[in-house]
């Protein structure tokens, strides 16, 4: 019997003709953005709600029974309405979350990772990506642990969260093997953090068979970072109540504020404990390109573990997140099962070269070489002035706001990329200023000139939702800057919420 090949034309000439009609569609986009950098208008995309999503994707542009294969023309198509409907994360007025546009780079590797269409789990099918990631892995990870550059390492993972847990599942194999096997035993385990952690603290509690209420949330000094005084007593009152410490995790960047605990002093706290010592530098940890931005980071050498992720702060294509760690070992060590049908156990040294063994999990895409390439063609100069030009565009930010009536900033010196502030229109007595927040921001989206988020505070609720800006585009400049401040304030007044 012969077998006939599924394909019907050659598959050369069939990429050639699909990448034809995406190549100038790429262009447009990412020039509708650019051309957006004068005057942020219209390209970053407007808000729809999702049942007229649902039906302009699922009616006539649905998926059919015999497909669309010849009719390229039908699928651009589809993907016109695509682009044309999502946010356009390339324009300037796109400072609602912590990432901001790629980079062109960025494309290429992401282009290069489906071509290649491999898994980073064995060597034998991703040798010179499995190469790469322990490559630029350690040369990251040296960043951190410059006392440990022969021993350091770090690994990709799918998500923020993951790494968290990785990082507290690490924490019980390392100090307690036994829970490898026979689970926690007799120990009940407690985890400190600030309370202004990210969530994923406590969801890694409660999916390792500790529960939330082993998390303790510890608290903050006047500035709103964690107060190493009262994480100290803390511990002690847990362990008085028989808890055993476990992971004490700090925060590089918290996701609302921004702030940096003092990993120095917290670390002191966990070494004296015990404690595995964490840091969570998901969103601030790449400020260690910056010298001028590094010092924030004083005593994240001490940590056992970090977490840092380039496709944020170093605008590194969604997703790219690194486990670091100061001695690589520990990943096999902790994590291995050594399962012999996938891991065959080839001799490469010391070096791990079969990446998926030092994980809990098994399929993983090569993020790891969107940031080597990232990082090849920029430099680490190039990822410094990165950095250092977002933290300008802040300053400049700050200084005019302060400077414009109505703007009250939650932060006058913000130790991160995103600025919290109120806008209290005139005569609006307030004191909840949500309303005005809720407005201007949705009615900016509405407009496709700015999309920026809004939180209400976790410190003091008094004044309800503030906005919650993030200036993280290598795109912007001082008069995106500016025309954001008109927009804001042209937006609230033109509401009339003080009669």
């Amino acid at each position: 019997m012969t077998v006939a090949s599924l394909l019907e034309s050659n598959r050369v000439q069939e990429l050639e003709q699909l990448l034809q009609l995406l190549h100038p569609r790429i262009l447009r986009y990412v020039l509708a953005a650019d051309a957006g950098a004068a005057a942020p208008q219209g390209a970053l995309g407007s808000y729809h709600e999702p049942q007229f999503l649902k039906e302009l994707f699922t009616g006539s542009l649905g998926i059919s029974e015999q497909g669309l294969q010849n009719d390229p023309q039908a699928v651009f198509r589809n993907i016109d309405r695509v682009l044309q409907y999502s946010v356009n994360t390339w324009h300037p007025g796109f400072l609602d979350k912590l990432y901001a546009s790629n980079n062109p780079i960025g494309v290429v590797g992401d282009i290069v990772l489906s071509l290649l269409n491999t898994n980073s789990h064995v060597y034998t099918v991703s040798p010179v990506v499995s190469v790469i990631e322990n490559y630029v892995g350690r040369k990251y990870a040296a960043r951190f642990f410059p006392n440990h550059v022969a021993t350091c390492g770090g690994l990709t993972f799918p998500g923020g969260l993951w790494l968290n847990i990785t990082a507290m599942h690490m924490a019980r194999a390392l100090r307690f093997p036994a829970t490898k096997t026979q689970g926690n035993g007799p120990h009940r385990f407690a985890v400190f953090t600030s309370r202004h952690c990210h969530y994923s603290v406590e969801k890694a509690a409660i999916l390792l068979g500790l529960g939330s209420e082993a998390v303790f949330k510890v608290a903050i000094l006047g500035d709103g970072t964690m107060d190493p005084q009262a994480l100290d007593t803390a511990i002690g009152a847990a362990v008085a109540r028989g808890f055993t410490p476990l992971l004490v995790n700090a925060t590089a960047g918290t996701t609302v504020f921004g702030l940096f605990d003092d990993l120095r002093a917290v670390g002191a706290v966990a070494r004296k404990h015990n404690a595995w010592f964490h840091v969570d530098g998901s969103w601030g940890g790449n400020v260690v390109f910056s010298p001028a931005q590094a010092r924030r980071l004083a005593g994240c050498e001490l940590a056992d573990s970090v977490t840092a992720n380039p496709h944020k702060m170093l605008g590194v294509p969604n997703t790219c997140l690194f486990l670091l760690v100061p001695h690589v070992g520990h990943f096999q060590t902790a994590n291995s099962l050594s399962a012999p049908y996938l891991f065959h156990g080839r001799d490469n040294g010391d070096e791990n070269m079969d990446l998926a063994d030092g994980t809990m999990g098994c399929g993983r895409r090569p993020d790891a070489f969107k940031f080597y390439l990232t990082w090849l063609y920029y430099g680490t100069q190039g990822l410094q002035r990165r950095v250092d030009h977002a933290y300008a565009i802040v300053a400049d930010f700050v200084g005019k706001a302060s400077r414009t009536p109505g703007f009250r900033l939650v932060q006058q010196e913000p130790q991160c990329l995103q600025v919290c502030f109120y806008y209290v229109p005139a005569g609006f007595a307030g004191p909840d200023y949500s309303a005005v927040t809720r407005h201007v921001s949705r009615e900016l989206h509405r407009q496709g000139r700015f999309l920026m988020d809004f939180s209400p505070n976790p410190s003091d609720d008094t004044h309800g939702e503030f906005f919650r800006v993030v200036f993280n585009s290598p795109i912007l400049t001082d008069a995106v800057v500016d025309d954001l401040i008109r927009a804001i304030v042209d937006t609230a007044e033109a509401a009339a919420f003080g009669e």
